[in-house]
C-alpha cells in the first residue's frame, strides 16, 4: 500500500510501500500510543501521541497542527487504501513556520501529559461542544498579545503548582467560547 510519511525533523516527505498489518502503525512510530486524525479528505493521518512530551518538531498540514512524524494512508469508507494525495500537493499543504505562541505553549505543555487531540466538552448556550487542545491553541494564537501572555503565564502557574493542565485547558476553552458570544 502506498503511504506518505512526513518527517518534521528533516522537513521531507517520503513515499512508502507498506503492508498494513495490525502492528504496522505502532512499528512505524515505535510506540503503542498513536493519534489518528481525519482532517485530510479521504485519508488517515497517524501521529505519535508521545510527540508533545518528547518535544518533537511541529508543522501545519493545512490548519491541522502535527507534532513529530506523520504517516498518511488513504481511506475509502472504512477500508485503508493507497494514499490519494500526490506528494507534491501534500508538500504545498505543509507549513513548517510555527508561530512563537505555539512554540512557547508547546514547550510548556511538553512538561505535562496532555494530548492535542483528546476531546473534552464545553457549553455554549446550553449546547455541548466537543473541543480539543489544538482548538484552544489555534483560538488563543489569533488573540491579542496580552491575551497570549495571560494564557502562557497562567499555564506556567498551573505547571508550577502541579494543578491539572487538562482542567486549565478546558477552562481556557470555556473562556474563549464565552468571549465569542
Amino acid at each position: 500500500m502506498l503511504a506518505l510519511s512526513i518527517n518534521n525533523s528533516t522537513q521531507e516527505i517520503e513515499e512508502l510501500d507498506i503492508e498494513m498489518k495490525a502492528n504496522t502503525v505502532y512499528t512505524f512510530f515505535n510506540s503503542i500510543l498513536i493519534d489518528e486524525i481525519q482532517t485530510l479528505a479521504n485519508h488517515l493521518i497517524f501521529t505519535d501521541a508521545n510527540a508533545l512530551s518528547e518535544s518533537k518538531p511541529a508543522c501545519f498540514l493545512g490548519e491541522q497542527l502535527i507534532l513529530g512524524d506523520a504517516l498518511i494512508i488513504g481511506q475509502n469508507g472504512l477500508e485503508e487504501v493507497d494514499a490519494y494525495i500526490p506528494k507534491a500537493e501534500l508538500q504545498e499543504l505543509i507549513n513548517y513556520d510555527i508561530p512563537k505562541f505555539y512554540q512557547d505553549t508547546l514547550a510548556l505543555l511538553s512538561k505535562s501529559d496532555v494530548n492535542l487531540y483528546r476531546t473534552f466538552e464545553v457549553i455554549q448556550s446550553s449546547e455541548k461542544l466537543s473541543l480539543n487542545l489544538e482548538w484552544v491553541l489555534y483560538t488563543f494564537n489569533i488573540a491579542d498579545d496580552r491575551t497570549k501572555e495571560y494564557f502562557l503565564t497562567e499555564l506556567q502557574k498551573v505547571l508550577d503548582t502541579k494543578e491539572s493542565v487538562e482542567k486549565y485547558i478546558k477552562k481556557m476553552a470555556q473562556l474563549a467560547i464565552n468571549a465569542g458570544g
